[in-house]
């Protein structure tokens, strides 16, 4: 019988990657499946507060464990942004597009050797209405100049993973999550279940 989890995201791609990684164990659900979720405010300042707030949100509508992540982009000649403001980097409607044409606006003029950046996700784990575990991925690249690949989402197409010759958008899925940094905080997170 599988075990049902709750991923507190809306956002399919990110409940499709997931599942794949949780594996036939884990039955995904995420707000979707919930009655009127509510609308989680992302106010905290790091990634690890917003990704607390969101997941002790729903505690009242879910009884098995709640993972939630807040994750982004963070770029060495941006002081970080976007950072925990990735997702509406462009604005409140959380457009890719927009997000990727204003991040490379901001690195007009920038060399190559200087587009280093990193994507950070950070997953907070509550189970029986408590934060158990925060984990923590990093997986470093270099932002370049015009998007390539059509998998992924958010600032995949921009961002080639160092050692890698193809962006993270060119990646497939399985190669993808091997490196990741939800793929690298999702596995601590798994291995933790395990020991619950």
């Amino acid at each position: 019988m599988k075990k049902p989890i709750l991923i507190a995201t809306g956002n399919q791609g990110k409940a499709k990657e997931f599942q794949q990684m949780l594996g036939e164990e884990w039955e995904v659900q995420t707000l979707a499946d919930l009655e009127n979720p509510i609308d989680v405010v992302e106010d905290g300042e790091t990634f690890a507060e917003n990704a607390a707030k969101k997941a002790l949100a729903f505690v009242d509508q879910f009884e098995g464990p709640i993972l939630a992540d807040d994750s982004g982009l963070e770029v060495d000649s941006l002081d970080g942004a976007p950072g925990i403001y990735s997702a509406r980097y462009a604005g409140e409607a959380k457009d890719d597009e927009a997000n990727n044409t204003k991040l490379l606006h901001a690195l007009e003029g920038i060399s190559d050797p200087e587009r280093g950046a990193q994507f950070r996700c950070v997953l907070a784990l509550v189970v029986e209405g408590e934060v158990k575990a925060t984990f923590d991925g990093v997986v470093r690249g270099t932002i370049l100049r015009a998007p390539r690949g059509e998998n992924g989402f958010g600032y995949d197409p921009l961002f080639l993973p160092d050692g890698f010759n193809v962006t993270t958008a060119e990646m497939a899925s399985d190669e993808k999550h091997q490196i990741s940094h939800r793929g690298k905080a999702l596995r601590d997170a798994v291995d933790y279940l395990q020991r619950l």
